[in-house]
């Protein structure tokens, strides 16, 4: 194995292909290979910034082969850029399994930073930042209740993920265990079509039901404290 092969974990753009860093270009291709998540994606990416390095799919559903496969390549001495559709590698997304197989194969993981759905949100929400959560998706069944009822008990601004299809029934619930409490869910975010409503759970649930939301959405619920309510 060659000491000096590296993984780089690359942060992407979550919407706008400008918000990329100098380094995270210049890394993908400096690379021998790049594992992304969805390679129709990343090659929209790769050819905005006429990016020529070769390209491979890693995802959930074919982690179990392709783990070995890029450790293999790493271990030949080759660097890889890990990328995922949107954002960070490894926040809700399998990337995470191939860093933890790199590092216990010995593999030097360096971190490449950039954009985040999740800081972008929270930053631009007016919620507290002392503290936050970040849960991720919700269970779509099981765990569902149990997790709510968890945040609950929390003094935490929260951070999920959500689709566009489950939203307002994802607000309900979290009116349901976790109370009428400010809230603000950013949709597309650095789009065209950004947009960041503000307010309490209640009242969310009533706008986006009467405004079915589009594109991928970032949900955040702050504390139980009325004097974080937007006026």
């Amino acid at each position: 194995m060659s000491k000096d092969s590296v993984l780089y974990i690359v942060s992407t753009p979550i919407g706008n292909l400008k918000d990329i860093t100098y380094r995270a270009v210049e890394t993908l291709k400096m690379v021998a290979l790049i594992a992304a998540e969805d390679t129709r994606t990343t090659r929209k990416l790769l050819n905005q910034y006429q990016i020529k390095t070769p390209v491979i799919s890693y995802f959930e559903h074919n982690r179990l082969n392709r783990i070995p496969q890029i450790i293999s390549r790493l271990h030949s001495g080759e660097d890889v850029g890990l990328v995922t559709d949107a954002g960070t590698p490894g926040i809700s997304d399998p990337a995470y399994k191939l860093i933890r197989a790199a590092i216990e194969a010995g593999i030097r993981v360096e971190s490449i930073p950039g954009p985040s759905a999740v800081l972008a949100a929270l930053v631009s929400s007016g919620l507290p930042t002392d503290r936050f959560l970040f849960e991720g998706f919700l269970p779509p069944k099981k765990g569902r209740q149990k997790r709510l009822t968890a945040m609950a008990r929390e003094s935490a601004t929260y951070i999920l993920y959500e689709s566009p299809r489950r939203l307002v029934r994802t607000l309900n619930d979290i009116l349901k265990y976790i109370g009428d409490r400010p809230a603000v869910v950013c949709r597309e975010l650095t789009k065209i079509h950004e947009e960041i409503i503000r307010g309490t759970v209640s009242e969310l649930v009533d706008h986006f039901t009467s405004n079915p939301a589009r594109g991928e959405c970032v949900i955040l619920v702050g504390k139980n404290d009325p004097n974080v309510y937007f006026e």
